[in-house]
């Protein structure tokens, strides 16, 4: 990740938790358009680029604390989404 990307993911960590979770949801949206209606266009990407996004959102997924993690999203269920988006599998979550 480079510097500027480093900076960037410093200034989302340091926001308060409604800003990451709300971001976070935008960013888990944005991955089941790319994998269905968006056919893998990284132009639909918050990060524009499917594995910057998913390093984004596994930083920003363990900032919750235990008791406050978003019960909509796991890290298994972004692994998932990493899986399907890297490596080329093309069925959406329904």
């Amino acid at each position: 990740m480079t510097g500027t990307k480093q900076n960037a993911l410093g200034f989302i960590l340091s926001r308060d938790g409604s800003f990451r979770y709300q971001l976070l949801d935008r960013m888990r949206q944005d991955c089941l358009y790319f994998l269905g209606c968006g056919r893998r266009d990284p132009k639909h990407l918050w990060a524009n680029d499917a594995a910057e996004q998913l390093v984004y959102m596994k930083a920003v997924w363990p900032s919750f604390p235990e008791d406050g993690k978003p019960g909509w999203l796991t890290m298994d269920e972004i692994t998932s989404l990493e899986k399907r988006m890297l490596e080329g599998d093309t069925h959406a979550e329904r």
